[in-house]
């Protein structure tokens, strides 16, 4: 299958904006589009820089703009996308090179509403249970790779960088319901905030632009009620 393939490039040490470059090959359908970046680096422009490790979509670090939609590049076959397929970086954060972006403002808002475990009461003997009740109620946002990929569909995020985004209320979500966890007054401080969970206008970009399913508008819904009944 011939293809061709236009990547939005940029290299800050010779470029003073970014620009399109084409390549064309032959590839099998069944290809995944991380394949064919692969394969355009190693054949025919070695300089082309993005980031990728596992390859399986566990790691979230291949997430860029395929076709005009916020993508894991290692889960889309290039049979889905057509013979031009379009790469860009995810929108929203600083162009490093090319299609890596600068991911520190999105872990520094990741990191903000304090994503860890937080039970400062006398430890159990055995481990603090759960019932299965208990655990679905945040089964769902568990699952989250932080591959950024909701925040940066995100029009609020991408006029407003300082919006502490989807991914953060998700990774929120996961510790604000669970039963076992007392730092939930904490983070939905922080959640409330100028630049917290009421600058989403419910756009749903950021649950289509989740690949592993995560019901992220839901979530941030749910953290929304959890802070007006608190607050009531």
């Amino acid at each position: 299958m011939n293809i061709t393939v236009r990547v939005k490039r940029f290299d800050p040490e010779t470029d003073k904006r970014p620009n399109w470059q084409e390549y064309t090959l032959d590839v099998d359908p069944t290809e995944r589009v991380l394949d064919v970046l692969n394969e355009i680096k190693w054949e025919q422009a070695g300089s082309l820089a993005f980031r990728r490790s596992c390859a399986h979509g566990i790691c979230g670090s291949d997430a860029m703009v395929i076709n005009g939609t916020n993508r894991l590049a290692c889960k889309v076959l290039v049979k889905d996308l057509g013979d031009t397929i379009t790469v860009e970086p995810i929108r929203g954060l600083p162009v490093l090179k090319d299609l890596i972006v600068d991911m520190e403002p999105f872990f520094d808002s990741y990191k903000s509403v304090l994503p860890y475990f937080i039970n400062d009461e006398q430890a159990p003997s055995t481990e603090r249970l759960q019932s299965p009740e208990d655990r679905e109620v945040f089964d769902a946002t568990t699952k989250c790779i932080l591959c950024a990929a909701c925040t940066t569909s995100c029009p609020v995020f991408w006029t407003n960088g300082r919006y502490i985004g989807p991914a953060a209320i998700v990774n929120a979500h996961r510790f604000i319901f669970d039963s076992r966890d007392t730092g939930s007054s904490e983070r939905l401080g922080v959640l409330n905030g100028l630049n917290g969970l009421w600058r989403c206008r419910t756009a749903y970009n950021c649950t289509e632009a989740c690949p592993r399913g995560i019901p992220v508008t839901q979530a941030i819904e749910e953290v929304k009620r959890e802070l007006l009944f608190r607050r009531a």
